[in-house]
């Protein structure tokens, strides 16, 4: 059993590959062995989690799911512990598995009520797992809700009931741990699932690893360190130009400047698409102001949309034809999707597919370039990623909740970083300039994109909790450490 942090990779799995797993695995193990697993490490994990809990509430529903419930039921019951159970099921329509932990827990005397019990330590939810098919009704709705509202004390066992774990979506239990089983499911880690699932644990059930397929998708890992030889120079790490910042919105366009400056780019340019705008930013001298138009963008990678109004249309042709890298974001989204000469000309380069091309939307920049809805596209973030790299044929980061990485020919990537601290206004654009600066060092762009979005979520988990995140103080690399205490990391 392990919990899932952000430092490793991790194979994710459908629920239909998940059914055949579990289908090929039973098929070479005695009968029940798997429900008697499940429900051992669910217990197991109980005892880690509320070692001093008494009664334990465990909520079972009809299905496999609240089998796992019962057998977990029936060893903290020999454990000493006060097991409460309450079973939606009915007697002659369980599954054969879940109808032998049911025997099991009877035989070891569990308590068996209609209602939950008016007070509990802890409690499991074990009423759907990965079974929701529809929203739930009457008691097993009431029950969720109860479950829910001691969020803090609940196990969820599989997935929080309710949650579609495909999606991530659906009106699920909240819950402050939930124990996944056999498989890691991708709605555990994107849309509403983050919040459902509280910190996610994982059992491989002893199952062999030959059973297992390739994965439907990835949980991103930390990425590699990049090498920087002391035999180079600023020429090395590449140049990125950002064109955005129309009148009014120049700030967008130097957040993602500073972004790129501090990611690691040799040289950033800034073409801001306001003519009577700035030439020099005292505060970063290093960034270097042009006409748009007389950049070499055939050498460079490109960032552009940030905060560029109605004015960067006339950018466009030129970026999407010349530029080397790109980066679309913002105002260039919009523009492509209300544009079919712009869609074309997009959808023309992701076809040449020899120069490097990210599209960083949220959900309703995505819906307007597929011609939906923002609730379509939180309804499957997966497919809508993987919708508009099947529309342009380049890299898509779906922002949001478990942000989405998807390419062409590959399997996405869900990003387990970044939390409600980058819901404020620039972040987006500060993830624009960190894409572009990986690109401008000759990172392939599924590589770019996915790096860049674990670092830039990193940034705010590790931020200082007394301190509101900026996108100023997070594009030039988060906030500074104080200096070091008198004697310390100087020189004698």
């Amino acid at each position: 059993m392990r919990r899932i942090t952000p430092e490793h990779p991790w194979p994710l799995f459908g629920v239909a590959a998940t059914r055949g797993i579990e289908q090929a695995a039973a098929a070479q193990l005695p009968p029940h062995a798997l429900m008697q697993r499940a429900g051992l490490a669910v217990a197991r994990l109980t005892l880690a989690l509320a070692p001093h809990a008494r009664t334990v509430w465990v909520a079972c529903g009809p299905g496999n799911n609240g089998g796992d419930g019962l057998q977990a039921a029936m060893h903290l019951k020999q454990w000493g512990k006060q097991p409460v159970v309450t079973w939606l099921g009915e007697e002659g329509k369980v599954p054969v598995d879940a109808s032998a932990s049911l025997r099991r827990a009877r035989d070891a005397c569990v308590a068996f009520t209609e209602e939950p019990p008016a007070q509990w330590d802890f409690a499991l939810d074990a009423l759907l797992g990965i079974g929701a098919t529809r929203p739930a009704t009457g008691r097993m709705r009431v029950w969720m809700d109860l479950l829910s509202a001691r969020a803090d004390a609940v196990l969820a066992v599989d997935a929080p009931s309710g949650l579609d774990t495909d999606t991530g979506q659906g009106e699920s239990v909240r819950a402050a741990h939930t124990l996944s089983l056999l498989t890691l499911k991708p709605g555990l880690f994107t849309g509403a699932g983050r919040d459902a699932c509280g910190a996610v644990w994982w059992h491989d059930l002893g199952v062999s690893p030959a059973l297992v397929p390739q994965a439907d998708a990835w949980l991103s890992g930390p990425p590699a360190a990049p090498a920087r030889l002391h035999a180079s120079h600023k020429g090395s790490y590449g140049d990125v130009a950002v064109i955005g910042g129309a009148p009014g919105m120049g700030g967008a366009a130097l957040l993602a400047a500073a972004a790129a400056l501090h990611g690691g780019a040799g040289r950033v340019f800034v073409g801001l698409l306001d003519r009577d705008a700035m030439m020099v930013d005292a505060q970063q001298p290093e960034l270097m102001f042009r006409g748009w138009n007389s950049l070499d963008l055939a050498n460079m990678a490109v960032a552009c949309g940030c905060g560029g109004g109605d004015a960067v249309r006339e950018a466009l042709p030129k970026v999407l034809s010349t530029a080397r890298a790109l980066v679309l974001d913002a105002d260039a989204l919009n523009a492509v999707a209300s544009d079919p000469q712009l869609r074309a000309q997009l959808q023309a380069r992701g076809r040449r597919g020899d120069r490097a091309t990210v599209l960083t939307p949220h959900p309703l920049e995505a819906a307007r370039l597929l011609g939906s809805g923002t609730a379509q596209v939180q309804a499957d973030r997966l497919a809508a990623a993987q919708a508009l790299v099947r529309e342009f044929g380049v890299v898509c980061v779906l922002k949001g909740s478990g942000t989405v990485i998807a390419a062409p020919q590959m399997a996405p990537c869900i990003n387990p970083t970044g939390n409600a601290r980058l819901a404020t206004a620039g972040t987006g654009d500060v993830l624009a300039g960190m894409v572009a600066a990986r690109l401008a060092r000759g990172m392939p762009a599924f590589d770019a994109a996915c790096t860049a979005v674990y670092e830039h979520g990193r940034t705010a988990d590790v931020w200082p909790p007394g301190l509101a995140l900026t996108a100023q103080v997070f594009a030039r690399g988060g906030p500074h450490p104080g200096p070091l205490p008198e004697g310390e990391g100087a020189e004698p």
